[in-house]
């Protein structure tokens, strides 16, 4: 293991991954990667690996289309599969409202350079058989994203990154950081690593990491459900996979997994995770389903899709999943202490992570980001955000689930 490096990265999942890949791409390939268990063993693992372009910002949309760049250029560079499935998605609009703001949402496509279109019922009907457009106002549709295999990607990113020179040390759990000369001191089950650069992209561990050094990060966990189906009949007799399907009504996502569906539930009332302290022997495991709580939206979800009444669940997974107060990743800089960055917070890793990581290895390596994006500066909460004060916010994030705020920016 290299033990004074250039730069160290704590946590290898998609963004950790993304990121050794960047910086390598950029020409900073003395970098090291510190992943505690198997790389993809936190959130990445259990992910549904949706790579959507829709977003409520424009900008943050540059990190969802980044995403798709980045793992198709490392599939390309490592010679291995991620796994990605171009299926399109559509967004339904389940008011006027709704659909007045995916209208607002064209032009801005249009200089991104991404397919959108908003498309009517009767569109929605022929791209998915499956779902009952009765009371819909259109959709937004965005035909060339999808989804890709976690576990794939993140593979790609690693190995295409150590061919350009990265390393990446597996089973090597941290145990403290703090500031050392010039740099940092990471103190680890293998032996101590000095870096002139750390980048925490450990999810929910960054805050257990940087407590001690008073930091505080407001980076919490919920309990988020997903559903896999049983074989659909429709699904059977169609030789191509059809949209992912986002509803703000439901308040789900529902997307092909082989000849079923997986649906992800964003709930009313969020459950929180380990707000005491990570557990020690935490692994890649999985919670406690409870489908009580998700029953009001799986009838809405029957309303919309009425095959899903008539199918069966095949697998519920219930795993933890890392939010911010606002919702949105911490990247960047905390300036306060030179040579400390953060890649945290995301609750949709698969489809930021890659963007994300471009994004930051420009900052880290050219001194300015890709693009004036303050929204997702690591310093924006400042010190003092309470827990209690967190928790709220990000109860309502997550409530929030696929509506759109009523401004688009």
């Amino acid at each position: 293991m290299k033990t004074d490096v250039q730069v160290a990265i704590i946590g290898g999942g998609i963004v950790g991954a993304s990121l050794l890949y960047w910086l390598s791409r950029l020409g900073w390939k003395d970098t090291l990667l510190i992943e505690r268990r198997e790389l993809t063993s936190g959130s990445t693992w259990h992910a549904a690996g949706n790579t959507t372009y829709f977003g409520p910002y424009a900008q943050m949309t540059r990190l969802f289309a980044g995403s798709i760049r980045t793992y198709l250029q490392a599939q390309e560079d490592s010679g291995q599969s991620v796994g990605f499935h171009q299926t399109g998605s559509l967004r339904v609009a389940t008011t006027p409202r709704e659909r007045e703001q995916f209208e607002q949402f064209t032009a801005k496509y249009k200089d991104l350079g991404i397919a959108y279109s908003v498309v009517e019922n009767d569109e929605i009907a022929a791209l998915h058989p499956c779902v009952d457009t009765h009371g819909l106002y259109g959709a937004a549709h965005t035909p060339t994203d999808g989804h890709v295999d976690p576990s794939g990607a993140t593979n790609a990113l690693a190995l295409a990154a150590r061919n350009n020179g990265a390393d990446v040390q597996r089973h090597c759990p941290v145990l403290s950081i703090q500031p050392d000369n010039n740099g940092w001191l990471l103190e680890t089950e293998k032996g101590p690593v000095r870096a002139q650069h750390i980048v925490l992209a450990a999810s929910f561990w960054t805050r257990e990491l940087l407590q001690p050094l008073g930091i505080n990060t407001p980076l919490y966990a919920t309990e988020h459900h997903e559903l896999i189906t049983e074989s659909v009949a429709q699904l059977e007799s169609i030789e191509h996979e059809v949209p992912a399907i986002r509803d703000s009504y439901v308040s789900c996502s529902v997307r092909q997994e082989g000849k079923g569906f997986l649906t992800g539930v964003y709930e009313t009332d969020p459950v929180f995770w380990a707000l005491d302290g990570i557990p020690k022997d935490f692994k890649e495991e999985l919670l406690p389903p409870n489908t009580e709580r998700l029953m009001p939206h799986l009838e809405k979800l029957m309303q919309r899709m009425p095959v899903m009444a008539e199918v069966g669940v095949k697998t519920i997974n219930n795993g933890p999943m890392c939010w911010t107060p606002d919702g949105l990743p911490m990247l960047g800089p905390l300036p306060e202490h030179p040579g400390l960055w953060l890649a945290s917070g995301f609750n949709v890793g698969i489809g930021t992570g890659g963007g994300s990581a471009e994004f930051l290895a420009h900052w880290m390596v050219n001194g300015n980001p890709l693009f004036d994006l303050p929204v997702v500066h690591a310093d924006r909460f400042g010190n003092n955000v309470s827990r209690e004060a967190a928790i709220e916010s990000i109860k309502s994030c997550y409530r929030q689930g696929y509506r759109l705020p009523d401004t688009i920016h």
